[in-house]
């Protein structure tokens, strides 16, 4: 028998009487200063543009549920989709409410009813909130104070405490940051203009089905309509639909959202390298697209026939895909979370890891480290991150495209599968250097290339040591100690010619980071001017800027070959290469 499917246009008035629920397994409520602003501007703009037209302001996707309680009877909608919008149009209507004056009975009333219904047996209505948020209790609690009761969202001083308390639930610190955005605006902005529209031109659109799995598959639909949601939300509504257990279902949302809350705005990212371990290959369609088509339900191409043959999943759906989720965040915590001293009585691991988030342009070295500690775990394993780390430069700075890099990544985590042991996959040829096109690019000009600041925290790394850990800055700038454009008559012009100056500008050996921004005025200077102004204050935390300016008080011609050459021997040695 077909399962019912709702579907109506209802304006805001009549969305806040329906009965809403926030399950358990839903994102928190994210909506920044921003999103809240853009939402009132709209509005607003929409009513001074034409008071009598309607404005649409999103759609819902609902499940309903019958509920039943003491002597009432009555539907219930799960929000899967759209309670970002609700939950903002629920905290508009109380901060109306605790703005709007004594006297106004008939506003005060319509906010009260949209916010909170006292129970009418003879009506069959309910004594509840008209949206019950599951998500967390601490939001359930923050709803009652600060929501349900009248002159909360008065009470500012206690929510910018709630912001700025690190350890409060990341739903109720934009929940407050959402009702001060709002009060503010309503501090310049017309509450009689604005509400009146709000209820009664404002539209929104809903489906609902009766079904779980059919509410989450009108969910997937919704996006691929137009409706904006990330590739992560489809992902976990498409396989909590697998799961029927109610409390399991709640444990795998749950553990979905702290992987979220720890990811943030990488968690698509992190989903992507599971992808790449699992698949081995470019990422040739969307995110959600990669999951359904090439690991729920992949498929082998035959040429000849045209024709394509069914295979093993990769991976299935429902609660093997939340176990394999939460085993690969643990790895990465397990991974970038620790300092990783006890492995080697140093910080090696730590600093390697590191130079590769800061010095590499691009992260898909990390699908490849994943794979490597769920197959081996601390076995080898800062063996092979050197190796990895080497490799991964190797192809960047010998000039691979970016497919052929990716290529190789998915080369290495197939070694990875493959291997018994640690020593199979340090011995693979996945992890092979191109020697000769590898030292004609430290031999080159340096400077101007993408990888350069690579090199010169890999330089900084391998002077630096591992008994501390390397810590960098948020700034870091690349400096020529000889400039490339010195001043007509300063000392450069007399120690350097024109030959001279073009051949060893842009090397290695002429290049020094620092933590601040570029000064041509005092990058142009002469060396001893330059060494005290400048890089005096700016070198501290790089090893290699500190020992040249320790070593060299001057920089002759003579010197930086010097220099060049010991960089040089320190940048093999670091690849392997001596």
């Amino acid at each position: 028998m077909a399962q019912k499917i709702e579907s109506d246009k209802l304006l805001v008035k009549d969305v806040f009487s329906k009965w809403f629920r926030i399950p358990e397994y839903q994102r928190p409520y994210v909506w920044d200063k921003d999103q809240v602003m853009e939402l009132l501007d709209d509005v607003m703009q929409a009513r001074t543009s034409n008071p009598d037209s309607q404005y649409f302001l999103g759609s819902m996707v609902l499940k309903k549920n019958i509920k039943e309680e003491e002597n009432t009877r009555y539907e219930e909608y799960d929000l899967l989709d759209g309670q970002q919008r609700l939950t903002t149009l629920f905290l508009i209507t109380a901060v109306v409410r605790d703005l709007t004056p004594k006297t106004n009975f008939s506003r005060l009333k319509s906010c009260h009813e949209t916010i909170y219904q006292m129970a009418n047996p003879d009506d069959n209505i309910p004594e509840r909130l008209r949206i019950v948020f599951d998500i967390r209790d601490q939001v359930k609690d923050f709803v009652n104070e600060y929501i349900k009761e009248e002159g909360g969202t008065a009470r500012e001083d206690e929510l910018k405490h709630k912001i700025d308390n690190s350890e409060e639930d990341i739903s109720i610190k934009n929940m407050a940051k959402a009702i001060l955005t709002i009060r503010e605006y309503f501090a310049n902005s017309s509450i009689d203009d604005f509400f009146p529209y709000l209820r009664s031109n404002v539209l929104m659109i809903y489906v609902s089905a009766d079904e779980l799995e059919d509410a989450f598959r009108l969910f997937t639909v919704m996006n691929s309509r137009g409706v904006k949601l990330r590739n992560s939300d489809i992902i976990k509504a498409d396989n909590l639909g697998q799961i029927k257990d109610s409390t399991k279902r709640l444990e795998y949302a749950k553990k979905w959202e702290d992987t979220e809350s720890y990811f943030a705005e990488d968690f698509d990212a992190f989903l992507s390298h599971l992808r790449t371990i699992l698949v081995k290959q470019k990422a040739a369609v969307s995110l959600l697209k990669e999951f359904e088509d090439n690991i729920y339900n992949p498929t082998l191409y035959d040429r000849a026939t045209k024709t394509k043959t069914k295979l093993k999943p990769l991976l299935n759906k429902g609660e093997d895909t939340f176990k394999y989720v939460d085993k690969y965040k643990k790895h990465y915590e397990q991974l970038f979370d620790n300092e990783h001293y006890d492995l080697t009585s140093s910080f090696e691991l730590y600093n390697y890891l590191q130079l590769m988030k800061k010095g590499f342009e691009a992260d898909f070295w990390i699908a490849p480290l994943l794979r490597y500690y769920d197959r081996f775990k601390t076995d080898k394993l800062i063996d092979f991150i050197k190796m990895l780390d080497n490799k991964f430069a190797n192809d960047w700075l010998i000039g691979l495209t970016p497919t052929f890099r990716i290529e190789n990544v998915n080369a290495v985590i197939q070694a990875i599968d493959d291997a018994q042991i640690p020593s199979d996959v340090l011995q693979n040829k996945s992890l092979e250097l191109s020697i000769t096109d590898l030292e004609n690019a430290f031999e080159g000009n340096i400077y101007g290339r993408r990888a350069a600041k690579y090199l010169l925290l890999k330089l900084d790394l391998l002077f630096h040591g591992h008994t501390t850990k390397m810590e960098m800055p948020e700034t870091i700038s690349i400096e020529h100690i000889l400039p490339q454009n010195p001043y007509d008559g300063s000392q450069w012009k007399q120690d350097f010619n024109d030959f001279e100056r073009e051949e060893w500008t842009n090397k290695l050996g002429n290049l020094i980071l620092i933590s601040r921004r570029k000064n041509s005025a005092l990058g142009n200077k002469d060396y001893i001017d330059k060494r005290d102004r400048y890089f005096k204050n700016n070198i501290e935390l790089f090893s290699n800027s500190v020992r040249i300016f320790n070593q060299y008080p001057t920089w002759s011609l003579m010197d930086l070959k010097k220099n060049h050459s010991e960089v040089l021997q320190k940048i093999k040695s670091g690849f392997s290469l001596i």
